[in-house]
């Protein structure tokens, strides 16, 4: 059996920067990875503004610069029959140095984290272990236990374990925590498609007939979503991919030049969207952050922004205490008085979202290409440009900024 102060289940960013944050404070955190690398594809690669001041707090700026990124300044949707570009939200209003979205793969965001943590004495990443449940004596939450991809099983007994696991997170089947589900109308299918020097810079969602399609600069390709009414992807499978791909020159009549569009339909992958929260995240010795607390729509892309800000305010809250070895349940739910109206307040507008815009766009009662049939609120945005700011802000930071520990800044 061994032995760790926190134990956090889950290598993605709000895993390993938790981890990082508590390392360096002088906790000693133990992460656990079910993977052996951080080598996935579709993964949510933006990185707010609120999480690049974060790397410059860490002393990790210039590392980061190094990465492979493109910037987003604005977001914007082409209008009319002319194809008017209107911008939904423009970063470049925001008051910070870094007013803009970095699209970054986040298995490079992984690997810069995980080097910092390995800097620290007190900081252990264990890839190809997965944790198969929860250690419960008692009442408490004890611990896990894991098992790795050689077979071997063992346990590890922590003041507090931490679930970073995501939307599927065993700890999530603890009844005490009681789920709450909200409907989606859509789910996603995520694919590549070449991206040529002349075309547009940044990100673009168009709407048009009944599909709702959203691009992200990423160089030499977009990063596509094509939002689709719910548990209709199966059926559509059943047609060659060449359907599918007319169905994308169709709506998209610029990618009809020549480009190679998708392969195969194993290109293209599927996230079943999910939008719900547990009304409570924690336990005794336990705490549920980011998705394993709050599965977001993917609507804005800004479910990793949230995760992060989540094992921001974590490390605030439990590092001091967690050092000193007087933990409580109430430094642990003060975790999730912190960040429950910024949650509420994101989910209640992805479900306006979904309502108002989503819904109607997969009837084929949403048409960019007329200006009638445009949502009013985005009509609105074309006579009152002041309030791009707004979504912009939303997108960039949330409902409220979080401070990481003092003594993890570098």
């Amino acid at each position: 059996m061994e032995r760790t102060t926190c134990c956090i289940v889950g290598g993605g960013p709000a895993g390993i920067i938790l981890g990082l944050l508590l390392a360096r404070t002088g906790v000693s955190v133990t992460v656990l990875e079910k993977h052996g690398d951080f080598l996935r594809d579709f993964r949510g690669d933006t990185v707010h503004p609120t999480t690049l001041q974060l790397m410059d707090d860490l002393g990790l700026a210039e590392r980061f610069a190094e990465l492979p990124q493109r910037r987003i300044d604005r977001i914007g949707v082409p209008i009319g029959p002319d194809g008017e570009l209107l911008t939904l939200g423009d970063f470049g209003t925001l008051p910070t140095r870094y007013n803009y979205v970095a699209m970054v793969p986040q298995w490079d965001l992984l690997d810069l984290l995980a080097d910092a943590g390995k800097q620290e004495p007190t900081f252990t990443l264990r890839m190809n272990t997965e944790a198969t449940e929860l250690v419960r004596e008692n009442g408490r939450v004890n611990g896990v236990r894991y098992r790795t991809d050689d077979g071997e099983s063992g346990e590890i007994r922590a003041t507090i374990t931490v679930a970073c696991d995501g939307r599927n997170s065993f700890a999530r089947s603890l009844p005490e925590l009681r789920l709450h589900d909200f409907p989606t109308p859509m789910d996603v299918r995520w694919f590549k498609v070449p991206r040529r020097p002349d075309d547009f810079a940044g990100g673009i969602g168009v709407i048009r007939g009944r599909t709702f399609t959203v691009m992200f600069d990423r160089g030499d390709y977009f990063q596509t979503a094509s939002i689709i009414a719910k548990g209709t992807d199966a059926q559509d499978r059943r047609e060659p991919v060449e359907e599918f791909n007319r169905q994308l020159v169709e709506y998209l009549p610029w990618l009809d030049d020549g480009r190679e569009l998708v392969r195969e339909w194993e290109d293209v992958k599927l996230l079943h969207v999910k939008l719900d929260r547990l009304r409570k995240w924690h336990a005794p010795g336990l705490l549920c952050i980011g998705d394993a607390a709050h599965a977001m729509s993917p609507v804005g892309g800004i479910g990793i922004n949230l995760a992060v800000q989540d094992a921001v305010a974590a490390a605030r809250h439990l590092a001091e205490p967690l050092r000193e070895g007087r933990l409580r349940r109430r430094h642990v739910a003060a975790v999730q008085r912190r960040r429950w109206p910024t949650t509420v307040l994101i989910q209640r507008l992805q479900r306006l979202i979904h309502d108002n815009v989503v819904e109607p766009a997969l009837r084929g009662e949403i048409d960019f290409d007329q200006r009638a049939r445009i949502p009013r609120p985005l009509r609105t945005l074309t006579k009152l440009p002041r309030l791009r700011k707004v979504p912009a802000y939303l997108l960039a930071y949330g409902a409220m900024r979080e401070r990481p520990p003092k003594t993890a800044l570098r």
